[in-house]
């Protein structure tokens, strides 16, 4: 087990750098870079980036004059202003170097943590995510949490009466609760429920009320539910359809063996043959694929729902990072979630021996 490991965490390193520099590629041809954010504002443009023309942004030189005295610049927006000025704007963001050596020094950086600072906020990278951790755990955790609380029990139910009426009304449901975006669950849910057309029963915005550091703890546990109630909802809505189904066919798999035949036929009660054989053998892939499904949820399944309910979490600060081409803000979350994805599919891999003895991974290449 431990050459396994040591073969998954060395291929760790040949991803995470495939995965940065594929993406700092594909930055040096995108428009409208901090550079123009800056000139944009200066110039009273507003977003430069529908204004730039195509061809590397701002990751290249710098100005010349033309031979009738006005500026010639890469970027649109910039003329009239003194050639110095677009110099120290290149330096301060650090576009005075070739693409090469700053993508080594980022690589560098990060290999040893350090994030730098947010190009328009005045706060450092960690820092600055560090404090938008606590929504995003609050959404990942609740969310992974209901789901499984959810989707185990109706899957195991459904194993029992498949075939039945009970199994294919709930499929419906399951399925259509899957189909529905859960940006437009929201937004039903606040025209509903927010103050939207009909009642206002819950909050539009934030984690925590305005005089949450007022309120005894009981108050402050009910005001965080609270507030949490309407986007938990959107999100569970399809949040549990695929562990559902996983739980019920895992479980139909299993009953259909012949050591649960065997354990029927001594005469134990379908109750322990159920979850004194069936529940371990089922609930293998199930428990495994907790940690990804929580990762799942804490990074990317709330991006929406965190704009929608103005929640400001990772989402949030990411969506309004890549709008501001706040490129060290951009790059150290795509780091650090894709050297913890990386991790956290080596602890699902490793959960399988911890549940299942009988796994054995050093038996079979990486």
């Amino acid at each position: 087990m431990g050459a396994y490991i040591l073969r998954r965490i060395l291929l760790m390193i040949p991803t995470l750098l495939g995965i940065m520099a594929i993406s700092f590629a594909v930055i040096q041809f995108a428009p409208g870079g901090p550079v123009e954010q800056v000139i944009a504002k200066l110039t009273g443009q507003g977003d430069s980036g529908d204004r730039i023309s195509g061809g590397g942004g701002d990751m290249g030189g710098g100005n010349t004059f033309d031979p009738a005295g006005e500026s010639s610049s890469k970027y649109r927006g910039a003329q009239g202003l003194p050639p110095e000025f677009i110099a120290k704007l290149e330096k301060q963001f650090g576009f005075d170097r070739p693409p090469l050596e700053r993508f080594g020094l980022m690589i560098w950086n990060y290999a040893r943590f350090d994030f730098g600072e947010s190009y328009f906020r005045d706060i450092s990278v960690i820092q600055l995510i560090l404090e938008k951790m606590p929504v995003s755990i609050s959404l990942g955790l609740w969310i992974t949490l209901l789901s499984y609380l959810i989707s185990i029990p109706l899957g195991i139910r459904k194993a029992v009466k498949d075939g039945t009426a009970f199994d294919i009304w709930t499929s419906g449901i399951v399925i259509i609760g899957y189909a529905i975006p859960g940006f437009l669950f929201a937004i039903l849910l606040m025209v509903l429920f927010a103050g939207g057309s009909f009642y206002d029963w819950f909050p539009l915005r934030g984690l925590t009320s305005d005089n949450w550091d007022q309120l005894s703890w009981p108050a402050r546990i009910v005001d965080y539910f609270w507030h949490l109630a309407l986007p938990l909802t959107a999100m569970v809505l399809s949040a549990f359809a695929t562990t559902t189904l996983l739980t019920k066919n895992s479980f139909l798999e299993e009953i259909r063996k012949q050591y649960v035949v065997t354990a029927r036929a001594k005469g134990l009660s379908e109750r322990q043959v159920l979850y004194g054989h069936v529940f371990r053998n089922a609930m293998l892939i199930v428990i495994a694929g907790f940690p990804g499904a929580f990762i799942s949820a804490f990074f990317s399944g709330s991006l929406l729902i965190e704009n929608i309910f103005s929640l400001d979490g990772l989402g949030l600060l990411g969506f309004r990072s890549v709008l501001d081409r706040d490129y060290p803000v951009v790059f150290a979350n795509l780091y650090i979630f894709s050297l913890i994805g990386l991790f956290v599919s080596l602890i699902s891999d490793l959960t399988y021996t911890w549940i299942d003895p009988r796994i054995d991974f050093d038996r079979r290449d990486v």
